[in-house]
């Protein structure tokens, strides 16, 4: 369940009211009048299974409450009602197949912007990957994807074009576009000063790798797995199973590849460079395709499924 706390002005309570109490999978209705000062207003609570709410937030964000109101939402993490209950059975489908979409494009907003937060996550990352290249090392690879935060920027692209927000979408791509290559830079720069200090050398980097390998040899198999962990990495985000994109984070190239790019511009080895921009990109691109594509799929599945339920006021006209 959520719970909405909604601030209204007291000449449309009722019209929002009517609209909450219309609504399948609603219940607590709570009216305090004159509760609010900034903004002046009522104040509404109010909890709403989480499969109802996204029609439910769309509908007051077409009313233009936002504008002369509020609108919060918060997880109840437990609810002991049995009209809890029952809402939550009326509601269409299940709450953890729900897409919030204002939930989705706020918090992808949040994570997809070129901040100086995700330039450090990024370079860092990007660094740790090219000293897990040049030990060969397995837990240094993972250490940098789990540090790397470029599924935000990739969840902002998806988000945008399932969506049709533009904005967003641009916004993500600039992260991407100008975070990797920055990233990069920096990462060479770090690997020439390593290389004076005697940390680095081009006689360890020229050393054969195999458990790093598949780095810059990108296949098939590296697209496929992409496009599985954009599938997961969308139901994740989707869902509110957060602990599911730590496994996704770990599954595919992007920051190791970008890492080992920026090793081998740094020692003159261009062929390896361009295998592992070519991995780079190809991460990148099945996760793209495979995450907007999967948010399509529950978009219309979930509006199928929504329209297969009457509201509740249609159901006691019947």
């Amino acid at each position: 369940m959520l719970h909405l706390r909604i601030i209204v002005p007291s000449a449309r309570t009722e019209e929002v009211v009517a609209e909450l109490t219309s609504t399948v999978g609603t219940a607590h209705l709570v009216v305090l009048p004159g509760a609010a000062r900034d903004p002046a207003g009522d104040l509404v609570l109010c909890d709403v299974a989480r499969e109802a709410a996204d029609e439910l937030l769309r509908r007051l964000r077409v009313s233009g409450l936002a504008e002369v109101g509020s609108v919060s939402v918060e997880d109840i993490d437990l609810s002991l009602s049995e009209r809890s209950e029952r809402a939550q059975e009326e509601a269409p489908g299940a709450g953890v197949d729900a897409v919030l979409w204002e939930s989705l494009i706020d918090s992808t907003q949040e994570e997809s912007r070129l901040t100086f937060t995700f330039l450090v996550f990024l370079t860092v990352a990007t660094m740790l990957a090219a000293c897990g290249v040049l030990l060969d090392s397995a837990i240094l690879i993972v250490g940098a994807m789990v540090v790397g935060p470029e599924l935000g920027p990739l969840a902002g692209v998806c988000t945008s074009l399932a969506a049709r927000a533009p904005r967003l979408g641009l916004r993500s791509l600039a992260a991407l576009l100008v975070g990797f290559p920055l990233a990069m830079l920096l990462t060479a720069a770090f690997s020439l000063m390593m290389d004076g200090f005697g940390v680095f050398s081009k006689a360890r980097f020229e050393q054969p790798h195999p458990t790093v390998e598949f780095v810059w040899q990108p296949d098939i198999m590296s697209f496929v797995v992409a496009l599985l962990a954009g599938v997961a990495g969308m139901v994740s985000l989707t869902s509110a199973k957060s602990a599911a994109l730590v496994g996704v984070t770990i599954s595919v190239t992007t920051v190791p590849a970008a890492g080992h790019a920026a090793l081998a511009l740094s020692y003159g080895h261009v062929t390896e460079a361009l295998g592992s921009m070519l991995q780079l990109g190809v991460n990148l691109a099945g996760i793209l395709v495979a995450g907007t594509l999967t948010l399509l799929v529950q978009k219309a599945s979930w509006a199928w499924v929504r329209n297969m339920v009457p509201t509740r006021r249609s159901r006691s006209a019947g």
